[in-house]
């Protein structure tokens, strides 16, 4: 599945966990376990708690994404 067939969905980090990876809320209170993308790692772009954020959730599991965008 490439980056273009994910769902870009806006939301806020709700919790930090170990190993990189983030709970984010959607204002329709849907919560996605998000993983950091691949250029935001690269470019040591950091994301704490209650940043507003872009996640790409796939189709297929609406319960896990990657963010890409910080907002």
């Amino acid at each position: 599945m490439s980056r273009d067939d994910l769902v870009e969905m806006n939301g806020t980090v709700t919790n930090v966990m170990v190993g990189g990876n983030f709970e984010v809320v959607t204002p329709d209170g849907h919560k996605i376990l998000a993983r950091l993308s691949g250029r935001m790692r690269r470019f040591r772009i950091r994301v704490v708690l209650g940043d507003q954020v872009l996640v790409g959730v796939s189709p297929y599991d609406p319960t896990r994404g990657l963010i890409t965008r910080r907002t």
